[in-house]
This record gives C-alpha cells, sequence and structure tokens, in this order.
C-alpha cells in the first residue's frame, strides 16, 4: 500500500522560502527504524509522522539521523497538510499528542497558531568550544532544556556567525541559538539556529527555539508579542506571543510537492 507524502516550506507565504518539511499521514502504526529510514531518505531538517488516535493525533518528528522531542516548522506543516487534505475541517482544532505533551493548532485566516510548552533559559557560564565554535563575543549565554542561547550586540553580528560545526557537535546540546534585537523598524528580534548534532548544521526556521526566545525576550523588552525573523538563507517570519508558561506561535505555510512513498 502506498502512502502520500507532502513536502510543506513552514514559517513563510512564498514557495522555496521558510523551512521545509515532510508529513507523511500514515494508515496505521509504522516502527522506528522504518520512520528513521524515510527521513534519512527525505533528508529534510524534519519528517514528521501523523496518525489518527481516538483522542486526537499522534504526531512524531526525526531529522535524518535522530528522533526529536519538539519541532514547531513540521508540527505548523502537519497541521497545514491535515487541513488542505480535508482530513480535518478549516474550523477545526489540530490536536497532536507528542514527546513534549498536548500541541494544538488553529487556523487564523492564512496563518496557523501552533500552542507550545515555554522553555525558559538560565544563565550559564559558555562551555569549552562554544565561542570558539562561533566565532563570536556574547553579550550573554544561557542554556535551555534543549539549547544553548547565545545574544549577540547586533543583527549584522548574528547574519555573520559562520561557526564551526564539528567542534558545536561536542556541546552535549541540541542546538544552539544565536539572537539579537533587530535592527529592522517592526522586527523584534532575529535569530539563527545550528543543530549539527541532529544531523542539522543550520536550521532555516525553528519554531521550537521561539519557545526559549519569547521568554528570553520577553525580559528584555518587557513586552510579551514579538515579531520574528530567522535570517537564514531561506529566511521565515513568525509571530510569536508568550503567554504564562505557553507560546504562541504563529505562522504561513505552503505545500511545494506531493508524491507516493512506495517503500
Amino acid at each position: 500500500m502506498t502512502l502520500r507524502i507532502v513536502v510543506v516550506d513552514a514559517f513563510t507565504s512564498e514557495p522555496f522560502h521558510g523551512n521545509p518539511a515532510a508529513v507523511c499521514v500514515m494508515d496505521g502504526a509504522r516502527d522506528e527504524a522504518w520512520m528513521q529510514h524515510v527521513a534519512r531518505e527525505m533528508n529534510l531538517a524534519e519528517t514528521a509522522f501523523v496518525r489518527a488516535r481516538k483522542d486526537g493525533l499522534e504526531l512524531r518528528w526525526f531529522t535524518p539521523t535522530v528522533e526529536i522531542d519538539l519541532c514547531g516548522h513540521a508540527t505548523l506543516a502537519s497541521a497545514h497538510v491535515l487541513w488542505e487534505s480535508g482530513r480535518l475541517a478549516l474550523d477545526e482544532t489540530a490536536r497532536f499528542h507528542t514527546h513534549s505533551g498536548l500541541l494544538t493548532a488553529v487556523r487564523q485566516g492564512d496563518w496557523i497558531e501552533l500552542d507550545f510548552p515555554a522553555t525558559p533559559d538560565e544563565r550559564v557560564e559558555p562551555p569549552d568550544g562554544l565561542l570558539e565554535a562561533l566565532g563570536v563575543s556574547p553579550r550573554y549565554v544561557g542554556r535551555s532544556r534543549f539549547d544553548y542561547i547565545v545574544e549577540l550586540e547586533t543583527e549584522g553580528e548574528v547574519r555573520s556567525v559562520q561557526p564551526d560545526f564539528r567542534g558545536m557537535k561536542a556541546l552535549g546540546t541540541r542546538g544552539v541559538i544565536v539572537t539579537s534585537r533587530a535592527s529592522t523598524d517592526g522586527v523584534d528580534f532575529v535569530s539563527r539556529f545550528f543543530a549539527p548534532a541532529a544531523g542539522i548544521d543550520e536550521d532555516p526556521v525553528t519554531g521550537s527555539a521561539h519557545c526559549c526566545l519569547a521568554p528570553f525576550w520577553s525580559t528584555r523588552l518587557s513586552k510579551t508579542e514579538f515579531l520574528a525573523h530567522q535570517v537564514s538563507a531561506r529566511h521565515g517570519v513568525l509571530r510569536v506571543r508568550l503567554d504564562g508558561d505557553r507560546v504562541k506561535l504563529a505562522g504561513q505555510a505552503i505545500t511545494v510537492w506531493r508524491g507516493e512513498l512506495l517503500a
């Protein structure tokens, strides 16, 4: 039996921008090894696997090398596919059961808003190799549940970072967020995200990183709603809102291709 697989560019309204994710809506349970093989075959930052269950939908995310616990752009892409294909009514909330608990997605016109747990950081001393791998002199270094976060002085510095990815693999976290205040009017902050230990040198647009960035910038900017740009080569835009211990992440999405998975 063949399965449909869809590639969606998330956190963008333009094809070939934002962050591409593959979405496979499964007709039944498949084992982890099969899902990892498919993710390796797709060779995107994440491949999402969705399966119906009595109380909603099961959602799992795989990079080409590992399963991960939280992914924003592939969740956005999964909700987009479910509504676009008619598996969910347009006014129906997508309810995903994941390794990070229940996550929901709702449509707001052309935007999709995700409800994710906040993952605030704590200040730490930079571990050996971090600053050397980034080649920067930071204003601040912290660590969240998943990642290091490194604040730089200017947006130009964030854009100019050229990491040593091999050196970054030994840091013991999923990845590294690099961020600064934005220099563009109307934009609050910018970021980039590097995760070579998870098989992703630079992730184009990282929803889950903004679960750390939202409380981080709320403290510094004394506000709870933000317009954020992730300034990778593909770049993307997010509307971010801190709501207690939750973060609301809104973005757009566009399907770029559909195919059949035969194996």
